[in-house]
């Protein structure tokens, strides 16, 4: 056989898809939004702002609250597995499996709050990756009540039929966090990317007083609001999902100035940017102002 023969052979072989190339088909599924949207809309109004809702986010933890549940509840039940396998203990199989269905709830109620403000494409993965916990939830407790029932060896079977449904969620949750950056700081990398030291961002006389506008610095955008002689600047991509901080409306919370994101609602405090209410997790990127007697005003990344 020559190289010729070869090489045709081997342009004709089926080219292999990446499973999570699969599920980009997954995020165009239009079909979903109107359920989407009804159980969207409902959760926000059930759960409206406030610290419940906070909390649910993760503002005091500084992090996505669901992730950490989610881990604990499969955690749990891949132990449970692997006491079903070797038939080690059918009493501590089932505190574990028990146990795994008590972080249920909270994980996904957390979960619920955060999917309901993503973007369209993340709650169609998000949607599909709820149901597959819903049953893999469903399944866990038939298994639980078949094994209070005496009927282990049925109550086993269901087990691994929750494990593998538990799984898939489980990856699709990773596509939603790695491939879609549903969770993740989207202004993380804002404040590496502008050099040490002073730099001249422009002229105080041509910021309008009290109304936050948005400025370029190097490669990134700048939320930039000055108030009489004072500037305050953050990076202007919400750390949330990227929304536009500076058309966004100024409020004050617990005595501090604050610029609400248009998109989502989240609500950062100007002065520092920190996170005063979700769903944003993450503090806003943000940097220290000088003016220079000629009126140019200077900026550096905030420590």
């Amino acid at each position: 056989m020559d190289k010729t023969t070869r090489s045709r052979r081997a342009i004709r072989l089926p080219r292999r898809i990446p499973p999570g190339n699969l599920l980009d088909g997954l995020e165009h599924v239009t079909a979903l939004d109107r359920p989407i949207r009804v159980i969207a809309k409902a959760v926000r109004r059930k759960i409206g702002p406030g610290p419940v809702r906070d909390l649910l986010h993760g503002v005091p933890v500084g992090h996505p609250l669901h992730p950490s549940l989610a881990t604990i509840g499969l955690g749990c039940w891949v132990a449970t597995a692997v006491l079903d396998w070797t038939g080690a203990d059918e009493r501590s199989a089932r505190v574990l499996l028990a146990t795994g269905l008590g972080t249920a709830v909270p994980t996904a109620a957390a979960g619920l709050t955060d999917w309901s403000t993503l973007h369209r494409e993340q709650q169609r993965v998000g949607f599909v990756h709820a149901l597959t916990n819903a049953t893999a939830t469903g399944l866990y407790t038939v298994s639980l009540l078949l094994r209070m029932a005496g009927k282990q060896r049925a109550g086993r079977a269901f087990s691994f039929a929750g494990l593998g449904a538990a799984l898939g969620g489980a990856y699709l949750g990773g596509h939603l966090a790695y491939r879609q950056a549903a969770g993740a700081n989207h202004a993380e990398s804002l404040s590496h990317l502008v050099p040490l030291g002073w730099h001249d961002l422009c002229a105080l006389k041509d910021l309008p007083n009290g109304r936050p506008v948005t400025r370029r610095l190097g490669y990134i955008d700048l939320f930039v609001l000055r108030l009489g002689d004072g500037v305050s600047v953050l990076a202007d991509r919400c750390s949330h999902l990227a929304g536009p901080l500076h058309q966004g409306r100024l409020v004050v919370e617990e005595g501090d100035a604050c610029v609400v994101c248009p998109w989502h609602g989240s609500v950062f405090r100007i002065s520092d940017g920190t996170v005063a209410h979700g769903p944003a997790t993450s503090r806003q990127p943000s940097f220290q102002t000088r003016l220079r007697r000629d009126g140019i005003v200077q900026v550096r990344p905030a420590p």
